[in-house]
């Protein structure tokens, strides 16, 4: 079975990030949130308090993707994280999944991992994902990195992330239950 670690730092889009849990693990799809703050209860933008599962130093690198929500200032708290950008880095140079979505695209952007790739990200934050070939696409797939535009874009997000990590009759078969209807699974 697939292993998700969905990253949570203060300042994080609540929304962005529970929904993606949510798709993933009605998908079956082990999904752990983890917290960057040294606290498993970590505060949003808008003031929610979520329990995480578990801290980062808990953790190790056997998950197959890593989920990066939006939100300010989380997307500056988990780019400033030495060891998730560590973290990153090997996921990078094992052929792992790197997705992310509205703001946060841009911590890979910074780190040089969307060079040459089709990526998206929330508007106006474009000229951070330093060598990729922008689109306005709700969600983008180039190969094993996965961008997204924001809270707007979080079901269909998450929808391609289980696709990926499963296969495309359940994603669509899980979009049909939570009657999402999309150009993708109209």
């Amino acid at each position: 079975m697939a292993k998700v670690y969905i990253f949570f730092a203060t300042g994080c889009e609540e929304v962005e990030a529970l929904a993606v849990v949510d798709l993933l693990r009605r998908a079956k799809i082990e999904t752990v949130m983890v917290s960057v703050t040294g606290e498993k209860i970590v505060t949003s933008s808008h003031g929610v308090s979520i329990v995480t599962d578990a801290l980062f130093e808990e953790i190790d690198d056997s998950a197959d993707m890593i989920v990066l929500p939006g939100g300010l200032p989380g997307t500056h708290n988990l780019a400033a994280h030495a060891g998730l950008t560590q973290m990153i880095h090997r996921f990078d140079a094992a052929g792992k999944y790197l997705a992310a979505i509205c703001a946060a695209p841009t911590v890979y952007g910074k780190m040089g991992l969307l060079e040459g790739r089709m990526a998206t990200c929330y508007p106006g934050m474009e000229s951070e994902l330093l060598g990729a070939t922008t689109l306005e696409d709700g969600v983008v797939i180039d190969g094993r990195y996965i961008t997204s535009r924001g809270l707007g874009t979080a079901i269909p997000f998450g929808l391609a992330l289980v696709g990926l990590l499963t296969d495309t009759e359940t994603a669509e078969a899980l979009a049909h239950k939570i009657v999402y209807e999309s150009e993708l699974f109209g």
